[in-house]
């Protein structure tokens, strides 16, 4: 997800007619009576993502979002859980609902992911991202009896998200002789107009990859993943550190992180440097921030410029996976020594950092990929955990459907699978 390549993605077809396909917060259906919707204010305000769940295709089409949702068997996951929050006798019964909801949509959608059973391709990772967006939607609509304050809705909407992005979920079992990797992915992301039915394969790998074991040369590789927010909020707030953090902080301990995220056309990449420096392009709610990296609170700080990986990236070049081409990637900026950061021109290179340079971007950019592996070794390196290993694989860009008003085509689902695929593959490797 570098930044040259949301800007080559920013050409989009205008903004499709608006058609919601639900009356309330759930799926609609004629179940959802005056009790239903007395539990819900549709006028309450929604987020930038929320709203795009009624986006479609076509004008008189239906909504992407609740279509990915119902193809992929989730709807009566969001009706579900729509239901019994209308029904919640206490703040604390709706805690445990939300909880519980959000875990079980991550355990089912990486159990779809990695199922031949399916009706729908099991790669597709964008079912569990608007099947999110129903639960977090329903929540910022809910009007209980009791009411609720606008911290206890915030609360109760982080839990959920983070619950149903595997966040909650990085643990590894007691067992001698493993490797244990943790991998993070990404939502969909620059989803206007037509473009809404845009995936992330690196969504789709990590969905994948989750629960995983490999059988190689030097034993069991177990890999625990979660997929990030395409958000800069949420890294204010400490998600990353969240789930490579807390793993740090386990009983049983990762040996190896890797973040995953969308690049370039045609090739992977593992990038050498992350920088601690965000260039503001917008994230999914249309939101910019730009500047130093910021602290997340809790976690160790250091403020180092830039951060190298540590990824065993010859070995992953060397692996032979495909199709596509596995390059290191040496590229950075930084603001020359004596500058102003964030003014003046950038200095870019493939060498070294300038002793006391601020940097600019890293080779992944200065986007959220770029910060997910500064932000993943950052708290690795504060927590002086020298001897894991840390870096970050971009995948090649995915594609869409070549029918503006389709949702899949063949050609759309092979590549999606060859890069998740390849993108397992190379995690196996490290």
């Amino acid at each position: 997800m570098t930044r040259e390549s949301t800007h080559r993605l920013r050409a989009l077809l205008p903004a499709a007619v608006a058609l919601s396909l639900l009356m309330a917060p759930g799926v609609a259906s004629a179940q959802q009576d005056t009790t239903a919707r007395a539990c819900f204010d549709p006028a309450a305000p929604l987020t930038v993502e929320e709203q795009r769940l009624d986006d479609v295709l076509v004008a008189g089409g239906p909504a992407v979002g609740p279509e990915l949702v119902r193809l992929a068997g989730f709807t009566e996951t969001v009706e579900r859980f729509t239901d019994k929050l209308c029904a919640a006798p206490s703040a604390r019964a709706a805690r445990q609902l939300v909880s519980s909801t959000g875990t079980a949509l991550w355990q089912a959608a990486v159990q779809r992911a990695q199922s031949t059973q399916t009706t729908w391709d099991a790669y597709d990772d964008r079912p569990l991202y608007w099947a999110r967006l129903h639960l977090t939607r329903a929540l910022r609509q809910w009007t209980p009896r009791l009411g609720v304050s606008a911290a206890d809705r915030a609360a109760l909407v982080d839990s959920v998200d983070r619950t149903s992005r595997g966040v909650s979920d990085v643990r590894f079992p007691v067992q001698a002789d493993v490797r244990r990797i943790v991998v993070t992915g990404f939502d969909p992301f620059q989803l206007q107009g037509t473009s809404v039915r845009r995936g992330n394969p690196a969504g789709a790998a990590a969905l994948q990859l989750d629960g995983k074991v490999f059988d190689t040369p030097q034993g069991k590789v177990v890999v625990q993943a979660a997929v990030l927010p395409v958000l800069w909020g949420a890294f204010d707030e400490g998600v990353v550190e969240a789930v490579y953090g807390t793993a740090l902080e386990a009983q049983v301990k990762p040996d190896a992180f890797v973040t995953i995220s969308q690049g370039r056309p045609g090739r992977f990449d593992v990038e050498r440097w992350a920088s601690r420096w965000r260039g503001g392009f917008p994230d999914n709610n249309d939101a910019s921030s730009r500047g130093p990296v910021p602290d997340a609170a809790g976690w160790p700080q250091p403020s180092t410029e830039f951060i190298e990986t540590t990824l065993p990236f010859q070995k992953m070049i060397d692996a032979g996976t495909g199709p596509f081409t596995v390059q290191l990637n040496r590229s950075f900026c930084e603001w020359p020594v004596g500058s102003v950061p964030g003014t003046g021109p950038m200095s870019c290179r493939s060498d070294e950092p300038t002793p006391g340079a601020a940097a600019a971007s890293g080779g992944g950019g200065d986007y959220l990929s770029n910060e997910s592996m500064y932000r993943a070794n950052r708290v690795r390196t504060g927590l002086g955990a020298t001897t894991v290993l840390g870096g970050h694989l971009h995948t090649p860009v995915l594609t869409q459907p070549v029918d503006p008003a389709a949702l899949t085509d063949a050609a759309f689902e092979a590549q999606r699978r060859d890069i998740a695929n390849q993108a397992v593959a190379l995690v196996g490797v490290v």
